[in-house]
């Protein structure tokens, strides 16, 4: 279908058209009643720390939406996607900005649409604005018969090829054709400081990321048996990091040595004993950090029943070492849920990289299944605590990843010191 040249009123409007938007709706903030205001701060903050090294204008909150004004040169696919990385967002569509007029919407709609191609469409109208002189439906109706008459396309409600989105809120009117989803649940530093025990595995960074997505920024412990380990399991361990650090913006890193403490643990517990101790020892060790960190949580990879030290007679032993709280985000999940979920958040392909990390060290043939605790505690009297916890401290090295675009070229994401950016 050939087109007529644009006429005076439709150059003005593609001018217009200058000003591109993200519209973001989110879900679970709108919930929120009295502290909305607080949560929507946030998610404000957090928008702008996403898109740092992106052109961006303005972010703002707009009658119950973010509004992000962005250049009409940006990089919106790749803004896109780095706004769908942010937790709180439930959506987010490339959008632009409109007139209320009726006559405005229709040839601003038309603008839009008419170098698109579908055979079928409709028009999915919204009036947040309830001043607004005409009703969703009969926006709906009247932009629809503009578009059946411009286009010579017909109407399709249920499957249609194209949809067009209006929305009018406050004194503007958005018009888009794409909804991406986000990450949605709650803007992170919204909750509580946590810790997260992070091994190489598939488990743990995504326990990592649904605690995340609760509001919590997450502080990252990796324990490592160098010299018994090669480097390469540490060098796994950061890249986990930094594709966690995507969805947090700032994380930080303990690599903390263990080699010492299961040597002693090898020579002074019974064989079957081991993983437990381990895990004791982890947890007391992550618990000082946390402490240190104000941190108010730590967090595992742990689902019930899943390997031998994560029985509930195991993790009950286990957990008793501290006294702070220890959340398990995956403890009802089966491995193929936690799978899907790696493969979906992109660290399933670095998890299954070779390594070879502590754990799996002087790992016995049949570990113990159910611990009682009153015989871990006889066992454990026979090491010095405090000074294998002490030991490991010390040589505890703290690493800081900041935030930065990883989809922009390597060449426009600078370096910033201490620890990769």
């Amino acid at each position: 279908m050939k087109h007529a040249a644009p006429d005076g009123a439709l150059i003005r409007s593609i001018i217009a058209f200058v000003r591109r938007f993200f519209l973001c709706h989110y879900h679970e903030v709108g919930l929120k009643k009295g502290n909305r205001a607080f949560f929507e701060r946030r998610l404000c903050e957090n928008i702008r720390k996403a898109l740092a090294g992106f052109p961006f204008k303005t972010v703002r909150r707009i009658s119950g939406r973010i509004l992000v004004e962005v250049p009409e040169d940006a990089p919106h696919q790749r803004i896109g996607r780095r706004l769908q990385k942010v937790f709180g967002l439930a959506s987010c569509s490339p959008a632009w900005l409109s007139g209320q007029s009726l006559e405005d919407l229709e040839r601003n709609l038309w603008t839009l649409v008419r170098d698109r191609e579908f055979d079928t469409f409709k028009i999915e109208a919204r009036r947040a604005q309830k001043s607004f002189p005409l009703t969703s439906p009969e926006l709906n109706r009247l932009l629809g018969s503009h578009v059946v008459e411009r286009s010579g396309k017909g109407v399709n409600l249920t499957a249609p090829d194209l949809t067009c989105h209006v929305d009018i809120v406050e004194r503007y009117a958005f018009l888009y054709f794409t909804r991406l989803p986000g990450a949605r649940g709650l803007p992170v530093t919204t909750s509580g400081r946590t810790v997260v025990l992070l091994s190489g595995g598939i488990d743990s960074p995504v326990a990592a990321y649904k605690i995340m997505k609760r509001g919590c920024p997450v502080i990252f412990v990796h324990f490592h048996s160098y010299p018994f380990t090669n480097l390469e399991s540490q060098e796994k361990v950061r890249r986990l990091v930094r594709l966690l650090n995507e969805f947090q913006f700032e994380s930080v890193l303990y690599r903390v040595p263990f080699a010492h403490t299961q040597r002693q643990i090898v020579a002074l517990t019974p064989p079957e004993t081991r993983v437990v101790f381990y895990r004791r020892f982890m947890l007391r060790i992550a618990e000082r950090l946390a402490l240190k960190e104000g941190a108010l949580a730590l967090v595992t990879g742990d689902s019930i029943g899943q390997v031998a030290s994560q029985t509930l007679a195991n993790l009950s032993v286990i957990s008793s070492t501290v006294a702070m709280p220890v959340l398990r985000p995956l403890v009802g999940d089966d491995k193929e849920e936690i799978i899907q979920t790696a493969r979906r958040i992109g660290t399933f392909p670095v998890s299954i990289l070779p390594d070879v990390d502590c754990c799996s060290l002087f790992v016995p043939k049949h570990p113990e299944t159910r611990a009682r605790a009153a015989a871990i505690e006889e066992i454990e009297a026979a090491l010095d605590v405090e000074e294998l916890v002490a030991a490991a401290l010390d040589g505890a090295e703290r690493e800081i990843f900041e935030s930065s675009p990883s989809e922009l070229p390597a060449a426009a994401i600078p370096s910033r010191g201490n620890g990769p950016s």
